[in-house]
């Protein structure tokens, strides 16, 4: 019931992060823009407090490098471009089927690893594991960002 539950609201909040990207295509961005979501996501950390999340030094070697290594999908589709002297993310046909390919891949891993890791280890892991992959990806955004914005 509860795994059934935490799919349902994954694919909802992945289908929400598509529409929001698909819209904030539309509007110009900023620095502000690209790096406030990794510090609002950052108060997530606070599950870590409560043992029934904490990771073992594994656990979390294995969330970043797996965040890590998608964050490279994010980060090769996101680009900018100059419209009317501001600067616009990109569209990207391939950034919605990357985004629920990361989502398809989430959820099978979760699947098969809820029989074998405690139910807080692992939101703890997935936690982990998508901080480690939006960091890295704002980071390189606000890079490319910054590159333009002085070009």
């Amino acid at each position: 019931m509860f795994f059934v539950l935490s799919m349902l609201v994954a694919l909802f909040m992945g289908i929400s992060v598509i529409i929001v990207r698909m819209k904030a295509q539309n509007y110009p961005t900023n620095a502000k823009k690209i790096i406030i979501p990794p510090f609002f996501m950052a108060t997530g950390a606070l599950m870590y407090i409560f043992p029934y999340f904490r990771l073992t030094p594994m656990e979390i070697l294995e969330a970043v490098v797996v965040g890590m290594f998608f964050s490279l999908f994010l980060i090769f589709t996101s680009n900018f471009e100059v419209k009317n002297n501001q600067i616009y993310i990109k569209r990207s046909k391939l950034f919605p089927l990357i985004l629920i390919t990361l989502l398809v891949i989430r959820t099978v891993m979760k699947f098969f690893l809820s029989s074998t890791i405690h139910p807080g280890e692992l939101g703890g892991m997935f936690f982990l594991l998508a901080f480690s992959m939006i960091v890295p990806w704002r980071i390189a955004m606000y890079m490319k960002f910054k590159k333009i914005e002085h070009s």
